[in-house]
Parts: C-alpha cells; structure tokens; sequence
C-alpha cells in the first residue's frame, strides 16, 4: 500500500503539467515577451483541461513570468536589462561565496561539474538547447558542493529565471559559447588549486551582462 501511495504522488497532476509545460516553452524563447498565449491551445497540447490551465497561469503571473490582462489573455513578460543585471548580481554572491567555501574544504571541484564541463565541450555547438540545461546543472554542481542548503533554495529560485537569461544571451550570440566552456574548464582548474579569489574573479567575468543582449531589452 504504500508503494502505491509513492507512486501516486510522484505523478504529476493536470496543473503540474500545464505550468511546466508552459514555463518549458518561456525558458527555450518558444513564447518569448509580449507573445500572448490561448488557454485552450495550451490545455490541448498538455493534454489537460482548461481549469488547471488557468491554476497554471495564476502561478506563472506571481512567478512574474506572465501578465494576465483583463479580456486579452495570458500575456508573457519580457525579461527587462535591469532583472537580467539583478539576476547576475544575485548569482555572483551565491556562487562566489559556494566557490570559496570549496576552496576552504580543499577538496578540489565537484566531480559533477568536472563531468558536465566535458560533456558540454563534447557536445560542440550542435545544440544550445542542451547547453543551456547543462550549463545550469554545471551552477548547481557548484553550489551543491558548498553543503549550504538554504544556498541551494535560493539558487533554485532563480533556476528558470537563469536559464531564460542563458537563452536569451545565446540566441543573441552563440559564438559565446567557446567563451562559456573555457570559463567553466578555467573554474574546475581554480577550484582543484583552491585558488578561491581565482574563481571568484572567474564568475564575476563569467556572470556579468552581455550589452549586445542588454541593448536589445527593454528597461523596467
């Protein structure tokens, strides 16, 4: 009985499907801002009725991934220059104090990041679809390896925020890609030394602003 128990709730239900759907389509730029989007389209293509569509849709707006406008519909916010600064700001003290308290330990990096730095150099540029989702696992590596779980909390918090950001920048210049994989190769290196002003001084290069992406967003 309570393997059945386990097993019911680890399927998702009909609103689960619908906002992950949804948020899937907001992060890749499949919607991207001011795209409005039909609850019945949705509810088909998830497979699920339109209630939990619009359950979905409430939770995107506080998420401020939407704006639901009275009789026009669900509407997607377009990433500002200030939220993606603020973002970058946010991600840098997160992660430049996890990177510290690595080199404090003197454990060298995580084995994970180790592993994703190479995946994501093995897989060229073929797929920035697949970057992207590496290239934030390759953050939450980082972060893990600090042991702090309310950094993990934050950090999640971001997670579709960051990689709506990392669409964005590479949609706008995949030729940063090459720049990105030696960074996070140059990071792997400074956290096996324990060089902790080394890899700070890595992610405050690695996550600052694009102003070619900037100058293309709209300010708040």
């Amino acid at each position: 009985m309570a393997s059945k128990i386990h097993q019911d709730r680890s399927v998702p239900t009909a609103r689960a499907k619908a906002y992950a759907y949804v948020l899937d389509h907001i992060i890749r730029g499949d919607f991207r801002g001011g795209d409005f989007i039909e609850e019945e389209w949705v509810s088909s293509a998830a497979g699920v009725s339109r209630t939990p569509v619009r359950e979905a849709f409430h939770r995107l707006e506080s998420e401020r991934f939407i704006e639901l406008l009275p009789r026009r519909g669900a509407r997607v916010r377009q990433v500002t220059a200030q939220e993606m600064m603020q973002v970058y700001e946010a991600r840098r003290l997160i992660e430049g104090f996890a990177a510290r308290r690595i080199c404090e330990a003197a454990k060298g990096a995580p084995v994970e990041m180790k592993r994703l730095a190479a995946e994501m150099r093995a897989l060229g540029d073929s797929d920035l679809r697949r970057h992207v989702d590496l290239d934030r696992d390759y953050h939450v590596a980082l972060v893990e390896g600090s042991r702090n779980d309310v950094l993990m909390e934050v950090l999640d918090a971001l997670r579709a925020r960051q990689q709506q950001v990392a669409y964005a920048v590479l949609n706008a210049d995949p030729s940063r890609l090459e720049t990105i994989l030696a960074e996070h190769e140059a990071m792997v290196d400074a956290l096996d030394r324990g060089d902790g002003d080394g890899v700070v001084g890595l992610l405050n290069r690695h996550l600052r602003p694009i102003q070619s992406v900037v100058e293309r967003l709209p300010g708040e």
